[in-house]
């Protein structure tokens, strides 16, 4: 069977890309007719059809989904080839996928990317804010950031990194200490409704310094369990429950009265701000210039 053009491939993949083949020909340099033409030919040798066209719309069938798919793990595996070639000084270019926790992405991660962009003009960007724990390697993701206990992973497909430490703060709404009464101690914690994050089954604990210096774990009972940070603070303004917030998070409604901050003088354990990304000897230059601009930003704990 004659070997494919490379070409025609790439153009499906504009046309994909842009929702049209209009614009999908401009993308590649082409007219409307030739970029038409090329997936004519593409289509007549893999004898499958990959788009259904209509007058205003086109969609992939299902072999052109799965067509389009292995033509962008061959897009990646050509990148991580330059890569491996151009070394540290690799410029960076193509898309960048990135998985990132709803609230912290939106606050935290966006205006980095502000920056990322400016700074490689070569670079898309394509973020799934989610606080599920996202399958990095299944899914098709560059890298993935998760805010945790520990930058520690069970998944030996995986490489981590710790970027950075946030504080995190015991907080909860003056309607609910009204009614329940306000902890003095950790232990005190065991008569509370506690709010825990929650996600694929794995639940959140909370450690804080004890009176020997050393780690204990929090006694309090939980009657919701929410996989959104965002989620977690809304239930506790709404007075359900205690929540472990990180500063990004709280800090507003702690300086507005809406959150009290309790127990101040017992440390809690930092929420780490973890880096997830596929364990290989060497990383493209887009997953790896981003990397750096998080440590150079919100800290060196890498």
């Amino acid at each position: 069977m004659p070997r494919t053009n490379l070409n025609d491939i790439l153009i499906f993949m504009a046309v994909v890309d842009a929702g049209s083949f209009v614009a999908g020909g401009e993308a590649m340099g082409l007219s409307r007719s030739a970029a038409g033409k090329a997936v004519i030919r593409l289509e007549e040798r893999l004898g499958a059809r990959l788009l259904n066209r209509t007058t205003r719309t086109l969609s992939l069938t299902d072999e052109g989904r799965l067509f389009y798919e292995r033509g962008l793990e061959i897009l990646a595996s050509v990148d991580e080839a330059e890569a491996s070639v151009a070394g540290h000084s690799g410029t960076p270019r193509g898309v960048l996928r990135l998985a990132v926790p709803g609230a912290f992405g939106r606050l935290v991660v966006l205006p980095l990317i502000e920056k990322y962009l400016r700074a490689w003009p070569g670079i898309q960007v394509e973020m799934s804010f989610t606080d599920h724990l996202a399958d990095i390697v299944e899914e098709g993701f560059d890298l993935a950031i998760r805010i945790e206990a520990s930058a520690s992973t069970s998944d030996t497909r995986l490489a981590s990194r710790v970027i950075a430490a946030c504080k995190a703060r015991l907080c909860a709404s003056p309607a609910y200490l009204a009614e329940r009464g306000e902890p003095r101690y950790i232990e005190d914690l065991a008569a509370h409704d506690c709010l825990f994050f929650t996600s694929r089954n794995q639940r959140q604990g909370w450690r804080f310094r004890g009176e020997g210096g050393g780690w204990v774990k929090a006694p309090g009972r939980s009657r919701l369990r929410l996989d959104s940070g965002e989620a977690l603070r809304d239930a506790a303004l709404a007075g359900l429950g205690i929540a472990l917030l990180p500063d990004f998070l709280a800090a507003a409604d702690l300086a507005a009265g809406r959150l009290r901050h309790l127990l101040p003088d017992v440390e809690a354990d930092d929420a780490k701000i973890v880096t997830l990304y596929p364990d290989k000897r060497l990383l493209e230059p887009r997953v790896r210039r981003f990397i750096d601009l998080m440590v150079e930003e919100l800290g060196r704990h890498g």
